[in-house]
C-alpha cells in the first residue's frame, strides 16, 4: 500500500529548520539500523510521521532480515543452499524500500509495515 509523504505533518516534503528533507531522512533511514534510530530521537526529525514511519520499518526489516538469515545459516544443507537466494531477495526489498521512501511514498511492507505505522503514529 503506498501514501503520498504530503499527508503528513509537513505537507511540502521541504526541509525542516535547514536539515534534510523528510524524503531524503527516511531514504537514509535504510542505510543502516543506526541512522533511523537517530532520526527516531533526533529533533526535529521525531516529529514528522514519515520519517518515523521509515525508521521503524527500516529496523523491523534489518531484525527481520538477520533473523531469518540466522535460521538459514543454522540448517545444513538447504538453508544454506536457500541463504544466498533469500539475502539477495533481502536487498532487492531494501532497494525499493530506500527508492519508494525518496520518492515520498509511504509504501508498508506485509505485516512490518502496519506495525511500523502504528509505532509512528504514536
Amino acid at each position: 500500500m503506498e501514501y503520498n509523504s504530503t499527508q503528513g505533518t509537513n505537507p511540502t516534503g521541504a526541509a525542516p529548520a535547514g536539515g534534510l528533507s523528510q524524503n531524503a531522512a527516511a531514504a537514509i533511514a535504510y542505510i543502516t539500523i543506526i541512522p533511523a534510530i537517530i532520526f527516531l530521537v533526533m529533533e526535529p526529525y521525531n516529529k514528522i510521521p514519515f520519517v518515523r514511519f521509515h525508521s521503524f520499518q527500516s529496523i523491523c526489516l534489518g531484525v527481520a532480515a538477520i533473523i531469518v538469515e540466522t535460521i538459514l545459516g543454522v540448517i545444513p544443507v538447504i538453508g544454506w543452499i536457500m541463504l544466498p537466494f533469500v539475502a539477495l531477495a533481502f536487498l532487492a526489498i531494501w532497494i525499493y524500500t530506500v527508492l519508494q521512501a525518496y520518492k515520498g511514498n509511504w509504501f508498508k511492507l506485509p505485516g512490518i509495515g502496519d506495525f511500523a505505522l502504528t509505532q509512528a503514529s504514536k
